[in-house]
């Protein structure tokens, strides 16, 4: 009976969150309420705090959803023990770049993130979590980085901190830019040549390189 109770929850978990990305997606987030994210998921606003604090809550749940099939990748890219660092790493960033055109969800949560979202101060401290989430993200690409390098797969006077920093850019550029107009290419088939552009810039670009 607890299993069974256990399972009802997390279903009711995994609706409210399906729900969400439908109304952020049509409304935009500071225009959806929770009561219409109820509504949308069958459920009562009681139901949604039992499972979230508030919209801000409900956001980084969803983030977090699309975020979590690909982490076993991310973290084998970060370890030293990989002994393919850059292989790995390409690998992610082709599977980032396909999902968002190829995989429904993604797409729609990249769409939310990209365009529909305004850090209102209803939203509380939502762009503050979002500022270190991009930090964060760029430290695990730089420490990804240094793996790279000390397999020799890329110089050796690479400046991870400021390669981390261009290769995040470059692969939000990318998705946001698409997601504008999404008609002019596909990036699911140009989703390697575009990776493999970045890891040339990695290997040759002088300004990318330590300055001593």
């Amino acid at each position: 009976m607890a299993r069974r109770t256990k399972e009802e929850a997390e279903e009711t978990r995994v609706q409210i969150l399906d729900a969400t990305e439908r109304v952020f997606h049509e409304k935009g987030v500071s225009r959806a309420s929770l009561a219409e994210i109820a509504a949308a998921a069958g459920v009562s606003r009681g139901a949604i705090y039992w499972h979230f604090e508030n919209k801000t809550d409900l956001f980084q749940a969803m983030l977090e959803r699309i975020h979590m099939p690909i982490e076993e990748l991310a973290r084998a890219s970060e370890s030293e023990d990989e002994p393919d660092p850059l292989g790995r790493m390409r690998q992610l960033m082709v599977r980032l770049l396909k999902r968002v055109e190829l995989d429904p969800q993604s797409r729609r949560v990249h769409e939310i993130l990209r365009h529909k979202v305004e850090y209102t101060a209803e939203l509380g401290d939502l762009l503050q979590k979002m500022r270190d989430l991009g930090a964060e993200c760029d430290l695990r690409i730089a420490k990804a980085l240094r793996n790279t390098v000390s397999r020799g797969q890329l110089p050796a006077d690479l400046d991870c901190r400021r390669a981390a920093i261009s290769v995040h850019a470059y692969l939000e550029g990318i998705q946001t830019n698409w997601l504008l107009v999404p008609e002019g290419y596909s990036l699911a088939a140009e989703a390697e040549q575009l990776v493999d552009s970045l890891i040339d810039m990695l290997r040759f670009s002088p300004a990318l390189r330590v300055r001593t």
